[in-house]
């Protein structure tokens, strides 16, 4: 099959393999990767024996001759070997037809895991190949920093720069993102997630930088979204419809931007949800296409965090604004009315949901009351993270705790490592250098 090119959102004229743009991570022009023409899969041809299955056969159709048929099989067998449990919410009245994608069982307890695992495999089979190096520059705002930390975590050739806000990621989530690891870097900085990101970005236009071979695993990365459609896919077939609606807790846009790669390759989907928290600007642009960032805002869904949104630029490349408008519908959910419907979901269907996953089925509930009803209609909330990272929203709801997984329980008493730095690019700058020295 012909491997799969991409090319900039920002310019036409350029065509580079997969594992190129993989390791570049920006286009030169500082847009992001999408395909230059969308792989067409043959969705009956799709297992639905279990999710390693219907992966594998999904990977060599979209990918093509990108990459060995070694690689695609590493990918399901090593980088995500953990389970994608579809639960059932089987809650009366407003919960009919509604289910709970777990998205929360690999190594770090949040979705990251599929991207960032897959990036790892990837890109360090590349550059142990090569026999170079790489620095990967990361901005989290919760969980994607120590999904990267974790699945890079000892490769040869790899250091890891993760940049975090100050206070703006629960304490469960900074315990994991500060754990010491050897070739991992955490950065606390005094600054807002989109502080973080910005630097991020900047970091590719340092000419100081120039000789450091940065890349980034954030989800700009053509690299995370790959795995990510991987779980639209497989509901899909587990469900066994073509009338399937996905409600996504989005912030950076990025599980929602690799929900609509899977759709444009075929995908069957009647109707994305972006379910954001107070951090608004999609839903307002989806009313309003003049509607302009803003700065993010802390919530306890903290990894949806983000105000200026960076997949909103793939968004754009690969849609028109009617065509966004048509296919997406969106909301904001507030801190009271998530806690409200974190209590409502336990009461009704004994299920404990994290605040994001809260966000995803509120935005369902709202969904169905303006569009009159749709409550056959089975409904996908993508849920997120493990509700055991966020211990004190979840005992201050529910008066109760999620039982705490092993992994998280041994990092207590582990070694940490973070420095604290301001949110500028010299600040950044010195930390690069100085751990490539």
């Amino acid at each position: 099959m012909a491997a799969i090119e991409l090319r900039s959102t920002r310019t036409d004229h350029q065509r580079i393999p997969f594992l190129d743009a993989l390791e570049k991570g920006l286009a030169d022009d500082g847009g992001l990767f999408i395909p230059s023409a969308w792989p067409k899969i043959d969705w009956d041809s799709l297992s639905r024996d279990s999710f390693s299955a219907c992966s594998l056969d999904f990977l060599k159709q979209w990918l093509g001759d990108s990459i060995p048929a070694s690689d695609i099989e590493g990918i399901v067998s090593e980088a995500l070997s953990f389970d994608v449990p579809i639960v059932d919410l089987a809650g009366k009245d407003a919960y009919q037809n509604i289910y709970v994608l777990e998205l929360f069982h690999g190594p770090t307890l949040s979705f990251k895991d599929f991207g960032a695992r897959t990036m790892a495999y990837l890109l360090g089979r590349k550059i142990q190949q090569s026999g170079g190096r790489a620095t990967i520059l990361v901005a989290t705002s919760g969980d994607t920093g120590s999904a990267v930390a974790d699945g890079f975590a000892e490769v040869e050739g790899v250091n890891v720069v993760l940049l975090f806000p100050e206070g703006g990621v629960s304490p469960v989530q900074e315990m994991q993102l500060i754990a010491r690891r050897e070739n991992v870097f955490p950065l606390r900085v005094r600054g807002t997630f989109d502080d973080c990101q910005r630097m991020v970005k900047g970091a590719f236009a340092d000419p100081a930088l120039s000789g450091s071979h940065l890349t980034t695993a954030n989800s700009i990365n053509i690299g995370r979204l790959l795995p990510q459609m991987l779980y639209y896919v497989w509901a899909t077939k587990f469900l066994d419809s073509d009338e399937v609606t996905f409600s996504v807790p989005s912030g950076n846009l990025g599980n929602l931007t690799a929900g609509v790669f899977a759709h444009l390759s075929g995908l069957p989907v009647r109707q994305f949800l972006a379910a954001h928290n107070a951090n608004d600007f999609f839903p307002n642009y989806l009313q309003d296409p003049t509607s302009a960032f803003k700065p993010s805002v802390s919530t306890v869904s903290n990894a949806m965090d983000v105000g200026a949104p960076s997949n909103f630029e793939r968004l754009q490349g690969m849609l028109s604004y009617s065509e966004i408008s048509e296919n997406i519908w969106g909301t904001a959910v507030s801190d009271q009315e998530t806690m409200l419907r974190m209590s409502a979901v336990s009461d009704r269907t004994g299920y404990i949901a994290d605040p994001h996953t809260a966000v995803g089925i509120e935005a369902i509930l709202r969904f169905r009351k303006e569009m009159g009803g749709r409550d056959k209609d089975p409904t996908v909330v993508l849920s997120t993270a493990h509700p055991a990272k966020f211990p004190e929203t979840i005992q201050k709801v529910l008066g109760t705790t999620a039982e705490e997984p092993e992994r998280l329980s041994s990092l207590r008493s582990g070694a940490t490592r973070v420095q604290e730095i301001e949110p500028t690019q010299e600040a950044l700058r010195q930390v690069v250098l100085a751990c490539e020295g």
